[in-house]
């Protein structure tokens, strides 16, 4: 029998850990199968400019697989039994369960509510392609001198703040700050950030957590209101509960704790990649959910799925960041330069120049994807015995 791989989730880490396993092992040993809830593959990281109405090309995961020898799963996972190794589906078919040999869980994450009143029934978010489009929707139908709200500093309510104000000068962009507006970049770095904030014309309220989010405003910890015609909520992800439900070992915030090969310190049949993988940095730190992150969980991963089921050396692939890359509306961005230990360098690189760069780094990610095969060797590899499987040993 074929040894059966199942890759859960088809975003950035599913998608390319699928189409790598694809070019690298022979389908004569192996059955990989991708299951995903939607069609499409989606770009998470232009999910704002989805939001207030720019239009990207879709790429149907179907196209994106075809003449790979993935199969493709339409359906939504609701459990995991990792003592029986099967997956609980529920889809247009019903609902079934999949067998496999290996796993590798990449389901991602999806808005944090953070326990705060009214963020479910009153909030938008732009982690999810349905998400965006119902605040697309909300959006256009907003009228000129309107409110918006973004709560949350980092990455995602910085792009979606500038994003917002750039798209739409007509409307009135305020952002809730926590803490200091880019405190974690160094001072030339936030000197910029806050300048494009000026520019566009972005309020900030820093020192401003939110408690509760109502129908037309927010409520702030010090008893302040915040009108809102429109609330954004990005202040941080959250993973769904069904690798704790299974009995894998996670950490506090439900993530799967790995080895240093992203495989389950307790289950080793199943690898996690992405942001549901609880996996420890070169720098002895936690890795952040980033689309960063799951590119480099997504090619641990995979070198170590192959490396095992071939009898190979599993190589040890570097989980250090570079730097934080910020886009600030189309025609501006922060690229900021990190040390070992995630610090901010004192250089950083900014404007039109970081814009491109990072438009370029998307367009590249995106046509990885759609091109799955690129790079395909002549001669895939072939499984490995069990006595030479079990004699494979991690690089030092």
């Amino acid at each position: 029998m074929k040894h059966r791989i199942v890759v859960l989730g088809a975003g950035y880490a599913g998608a390319f850990a699928a189409g790598n396993l694809a070019r690298r092992l022979s389908p004569a040993d192996t059955e990989i199968t991708v299951v995903n809830a939607v069609p499409d593959f989606v770009e998470r990281m232009r999910l704002h400019q989805l939001a207030i109405g720019q239009d990207r090309a879709v790429r149907g995961l179907a196209d994106v697989f075809a003449g790979t020898g993935v199969r493709l799963r339409l359906a939504r996972v609701t459990g995991l039994d990792p003592e029986r190794k099967t997956v609980a589906l529920t889809g247009e078919d019903g609902d079934g369960e999949l067998a496999y040999d290996t796993l590798l869980y990449a389901l991602g994450s999806s808005v944090a509510h953070q326990g705060v009143p009214g963020v479910a029934e009153y909030a938008f978010d732009v982690t999810g392609r349905d998400s965006a489009l119902r605040l697309r929707e909300r959006l256009a139908g907003l009228g000129e001198g309107g409110t918006v709200l973004v709560v949350g500093e980092g990455l995602t309510g910085i792009e979606t703040a500038t994003e917002f104000a750039e798209s739409r000068p007509d409307l009135s962009v305020v952002l809730a700050a926590r803490g200091e507006l880019g405190a974690w970049l160094s001072p030339k770095a936030r000197r910029h950030l806050r300048q494009a904030f000026d520019r566009l014309g972005v309020t900030v309220h820093e020192h401003t957590g939110i408690e509760a989010v109502e129908p037309t405003r927010a409520i702030a910890a010090d008893g302040r209101s915040v009108p809102a015609d429109v609330t954004v909520w990005s202040a941080g992800f959250a993973v769904h509960p069904i690798a704790a439900a299974g009995g894998l070992e996670v950490a506090e915030t439900g993530r799967i704790v790995v080895d240093r090969t992203m495989r389950s310190v307790s289950h080793p049949d199943v690898y996690a990649a992405g942001d549901c993988a609880y996996a420890i940095g070169d720098n002895g730190r936690p890795l952040p959910m980033s689309c960063a992150s799951a590119g480099l969980t997504n090619m641990q991963a995979t070198a170590a799925i192959i490396a095992r089921l071939t009898g190979g050396e599993v190589p040890a692939i570097g989980l250090k960041y570079h730097g934080n890359h910020i886009s600030l509306g189309r025609r501006d961005a922060i690229f900021q330069m990190v040390d070992g230990d995630a610090r901010s360098k004192p250089w950083y690189l900014g404007g039109r120049i970081a814009a491109r760069l990072k438009a370029g780094v998307l367009k590249g990610a995106g046509w990885g994807i759609a091109h799955p095969t690129f790079g395909m060797p002549k001669r895939k590899r072939r499984l490995a015995t069990a006595p030479d499987r079990a004699a494979v040993r991690v690089a030092a």
